[in-house]
């Protein structure tokens, strides 16, 4: 990591705050965590919202981490992509759909053909590779997520995709790399 991994030595935070990082976690603090920890109200901040965007919404989990995932691949986000990969299996992925995303987007990010995707999946494909490379997202796919997708699962879509495109550059730009 390009700072130094925060330590309660270091920097003294709240006790509730690091607890409350702590039981989101699972009792460990991860990499990011000892980024974000740097600062105290963006740590409280990231800890309620990235909960909500993580286990609060109801939109598929499936979908929502194959777009993290998405965005993690076209960003270098190793970091993320090495979290996110797992939770998109858990959620009913397959590891042949995700080496085959791997492979399609490190060979040709804006052709986004993956033959192990169905329609839906590659849709979401798109449409986290047009917000992530492009931020604008064309009218054909955003009509074609209105054909899927009610309101509010498009907007719990597009804000699971921002966020994790917003985390990404925090891991790439400081340089937070996977707990060993």
């Amino acid at each position: 990591m390009r700072i130094p991994d925060w330590t309660p030595a270091l920097k003294e935070q709240p006790k509730e705050l690091v607890n409350a990082i702590l039981a989101r976690r699972g009792g460990e603090l991860i990499n990011l965590d000892r980024a974000l920890l740097w600062s105290e109200p963006l740590a409280r901040g990231w800890n309620v919202y990235l909960k909500a965007v993580r286990s609060e919404l109801p939109t598929s989990p499936k979908l929502r981490e194959l777009g993290i995932c998405t965005v993690a691949l076209l960003t270098g986000a190793h970091y993320e992509y090495k979290h996110h990969a797992p939770d998109f299996l858990t959620a009913g992925g397959t590891q042949l759909e995700l080496d085959e995303l791997g492979a399609v987007l490190g060979r040709s990010p804006r052709n986004v053909t993956v033959s192990s995707l169905g329609e839906v999946e590659k849709l979401v494909v798109e449409y986290a590779a047009q917000m992530t490379l492009d931020v604008k997202v064309s009218d054909a796919v955003f009509e074609a997520l209105r054909q899927h997708f009610d309101t509010t699962q498009i907007v719990e879509l597009t804000s699971a995709i921002a966020t994790y495109n917003m985390v990404a550059r925090f891991l790439v730009a400081l340089g937070v790399t996977p707990e060993q």
